[in-house]
Formats: C-alpha cells, sequence, structure tokens
C-alpha cells in the first residue's frame, strides 16, 4: 500500500466530476456536511484538523466517520492490518499538534535497531538517546489476546477527532452516486446521505476504491503488493529477555526477500515481512532461518492472529477532484516505512486545502498535490535505496563491512555515525529517502565504507553478537 514526479502529470488530469457552477459554489459554508471514509489514521487525522481550523475561521461544519470496525475488539474486528511502528520524527510532530499518545496506547518504547546477518548482530542505539520510537496496535491488539490492558492507536485518533465535534457512523458504504453535483454514499444498511466533500481514507484492503470507479472519470486504485504480519505469543518476561526494547531487522540472503523485523509488543512479538510475491514457501524460509529461530522467545508459539494484507506500491495518478479527494495509502504513502506519518501529511494538507481554498479540483490540484508530489518523488529515491541495499546485502563482503562499519561506530562514542545513522533512518523512516541518499554520498561516508570493504575481505572478529 506511483505518482510521476514531473509536474506536467497533474497538469494532465481533468476533474473528477463535472460542476457546472462557479467556483465559488466549490467551497465549505456554515451548515456544510463533510464525509470521512475509513476511521483510520488518516480519515481521524482529516477530521480532526478539519474541525480544528474550521473552529479558527469560525465554520461550522458536520463531519461522518464511516468506520464499520470498533478498535475496541480484538482480532479482525478490530483490526488495522499493521507492523505498528511510529516514528520518533512522528511523534514529535504530534506532540506539537497537542496530540500525546497516551502510555497504555504504546505497547513498548524502542530504544534500538537489532540488526541481524548471517555474518553477526548490532544493535543500533538511538541517535538522540532518547526512547521515542513507540511500538503500538492499530486496534486493540491479535486474536486471543484476552482483556487487553493496552489502548488502540486508531481508537485514540477517533476520540481526538470526535472530541472536537466529528461523528462516528458504524455503516459499511456499498456505493457511490452523484446527484446534483454533489456525492451521495449508500450504506449496507440502505440509509443514504448526500455530502459537499468526500474524503477517502479506506485504505488499500477496502473495495471502497473500486467504487469510485463507476463515476464519470474513474479514480484507478493504486498498485499494491502483499505483506505478511503474523503474532507469536510468549509471556512479557521471556519477550522481554530475548528481544528487549528493540526493534529486530534482518538483512538475510533469502531470494525474494525485501525486509523482516520482529517488534515486541508486551506478550506479543509481531513478525513482519515484505518480499516479491510473498508466499508461503517464502514465509517459510524465513522463520525457519537459524539466524531467526535464535531471535524468537523460548516456547512462542504462532497465535491464531496473522494476515497477508495489501500494502501501497504505485499511488494514485490523481488523488482528487472536485468535492473528493483521497488521503493516507487510498492515493499516496511512504513507500516500505512510515505510513501513519504520510497519513498525517496528507490528511493534514488536504483539510487545510478544503478550509482555506475550496474543494474543486483545481484548489486540490495546486493546494494538496504538492505534498502527494513530494511524497512521490522521495519514493522514486527510496525504490534505488533499497535496490543498491539488495545488492549490498547478498554480497558477504559488503555484508561484513556493513557489520563491522556499524560496530565500530557504536562502540566508539565519539566516531560520526555514518553508516549507524544510515541503518537507523531507514528502518525507521524518521528521515526522508533523499536525506538518507545525501548522507550516503558524504565523503566521509564513502571513505569510511571503502575501509571497511577491503577490511571485510577478512572473516569477521568473533562479536559477531548484538553489541
Amino acid at each position: 500500500m506511483s505518482i510521476s514526479p514531473q509536474p506536467s502529470v497533474a497538469d494532465s488530469f481533468s476533474s473528477l466530476v463535472v460542476d457546472e457552477g462557479s467556483e465559488s459554489d466549490l467551497s465549505l459554508k456554515d451548515g456544510s456536511r463533510v464525509a470521512v471514509v475509513g476511521g483510520g489514521p488518516a480519515g481521524s487525522f482529516f477530521a480532526f484538523f478539519l474541525l480544528k481550523m474550521a473552529e479558527a475561521v469560525d465554520l461550522d461544519l458536520a463531519v461522518d466517520i464511516y468506520e464499520p470496525r470498533s478498535f475496541k475488539h480484538c482480532g479482525p474486528a478490530g483490526c488495522n492490518h499493521c507492523g505498528g511502528i511510529v516514528s520518533e520524527s512522528l511523534v514529535q510532530i504530534l506532540a506539537t499538534e497537542g496530540i500525546n499518545l497516551p502510555p497504555k496506547v504504546v505497547q513498548r518504547g524502542i530504544e534500538s535497531y537489532v540488526v541481524h546477518m548471517d555474518e553477526g548482530s548490532v544493535a543500533i542505539q538511538s541517535p538522540s538517546g532518547e526512547q521515542r520510537i513507540a511500538a503500538l496496535y492499530r486496534g486493540n491488539g491479535p486474536r486471543g489476546g484476552g482483556d487487553s490492558p493496552w489502548d488502540s492507536f486508531d481508537g485514540y485518533l477517533q476520540r481526538i477527532a470526535m472530541d472536537r465535534g466529528a461523528s462516528v457512523v458504524r455503516r459499511l458504504i456499498t456505493a457511490v452516486e452523484w446527484r446534483d453535483g454533489r456525492p451521495w454514499l449508500l450504506g449496507a444498511d440502505g440509509e443514504e446521505e448526500g455530502y459537499d466533500l468526500v474524503a477517502v481514507a479506506s485504505g488499500v484492503n477496502s473495495n471502497f476504491l473500486q467504487l469510485l470507479e463507476d463515476l464519470p472519470a474513474a479514480v484507478a486504485p493504486p498498485k499494491t503488493t502483499r505483506t505478511y504480519i503474523c503474532e507469536f505469543r510468549s509471556t512479557p518476561e521471556e519477550v522481554y529477555r530475548v528481544l528487549g526494547n528493540a526493534m529486530h531487522v534482518f538483512m538475510l540472503t533469502i531470494p525474494r526477500l525485501e525486509f523482516a523485523a520482529i517488534i515486541p509488543k508486551g506478550e506479543f512479538a509481531t513478525v513482519v515481512m515484505l518480499g516479491d510475491h510473498l508466499d508461503q514457501e517464502l514465509v517459510h524460509a524465513f522463520l525457519n532461518d537459524p539466524v531467526v529461530r535464535h531471535c524468537f522467545p523460548t516456547g512462542a508459539t504462532p497465535c491464531v492472529c496473522s494476515c497477508s494484507p495489501l500494502i501501497n506500491m504505485g499511488p494514485t495518478k490523481r488523488p482528487y477532484g472536485d468535492r473528493v479527494v483521497l488521503i493516507g495509502d487510498s492515493g499516496v504513502t511512504r513507500l516500505y516505512k512510515d505510513g501513519i506519518g504520510a497519513a498525517f501529511r496528507t490528511a493534514k494538507a488536504a483539510a487545510s486545502t478544503a478550509i482555506l481554498e475550496g474543494v474543486s479540483s483545481e484548489a486540490f490540484k495546486e493546494h494538496y498535490w504538492p505534498t502527494c508530489r513530494g511524497i512521490a518523488r522521495d519514493n522514486a529515491i527510496g525504490k534505488v535505496i533499497f535496490g543498491t541495499t539488495t545488492l549490498f546485502k547478498m554480497s558477504k563482503i559488503s555484508r561484513r563491512a556493513i557489520l563491522r562499519m556499524a560496530e565500530r561506530e557504536q562502540a566508539n562514542p565519539d566516531a560520526t555515525r555514518h553508516m549507524s545513522s544510515l541503518l537507523w533512518n531507514m528502518f525507521t523512516g524518521s528521515a526522508p529517502y533523499k536525506e538518507i541518499l545525501r548522507g550516503t554520498l558524504h565523503p566521509g561516508f564513502l571513505a569510511n565504507m571503502a575501509l571497511n570493504l577491503a577490511a571485510g575481505v577478512a572473516p569477521p572478529s568473533e562479536s559477531g553478537k548484538v553489541a
């Protein structure tokens, strides 16, 4: 769960729906009704910012968030298909907006990332030295989790949107129609409502985007690929003993495996995998790898909660139209990392456009599209970085060089952390891909990498252990 980086792409699109009225008709007024389809982070962020900005300009709006699921339930009934990591940069940005994650939402604060290879392992400490990365559940935890002492992240965001005045409607939308220049949403229960603006935050694991294809100018759903998420259950003490307050990332030579990690969350360890044509063969190859088995808590068994959700890989070329805007991974998101951060950015930009500029296709094109285009351009750089990383991890010499360089940086407090920062930013999503690329072109990084590649010809030191 891509947008062309050329500005001319946006210029080539016409409005989603032709409205015969004037531009001034395509603006929100007192009493305007706004629907948000999807109550995950993108939808809740959008409702929160829309109502916050409306209050600032003394505009009275009615906002309905359509979300049939309740995030109070464990398992599929409250699941939002996510590994559940919030980057340190997003935690800080949320705090500046007055959104402070309560302790009951954060399953565990992640202090470090441990990188595992067949050549050894190394712990990468937070560059800031602060425990700012949050491991959490988007819903209320895995099926079989019982009465969880934790709160849902998505449920928390819904509550702050409701505190601003949004209403949550537990209704599944099964059809969209256009009547008199405005969108109407039809529910599975036969109810129908008309709106002045519809914000689509349903994500790529919903069928809602397909409903938009039947409108006068269809919006094609984004390209997707599948991931794999599975919860392994042990005891909180055993999970902490083996995994600590660290996210464990694997750079293995398993064919087709793009990324894999194990995240500690209370009594559970969440396994997340990305790969090319991910299937059971690839899942089994990863779980049975000796390096991976060494990182599992003793006696950990897979719980009945596992899924293979879609993720956005090729965003919609035009995530907007008259009275319609696509936010979060319904439109564009960051490649592989920080999807919640992209939901925040797109939701805030769309809400600002709707309040200050209007809800026309032209308004979204001029004021919302640049945010989407910026994410897409950065993703293009990310594809190059991940492609290069795949090549490096296939070479034993380069794996040794990466491990040796990171070990030395972590062992010396005064060392410039070229490799450590690269790995941290890649795995956490805390920095844009263009910033990561800039770091790899730094003379200090290139010089140290060359030296460690030369040293990598020799076998690794005995350490080969988590630092």
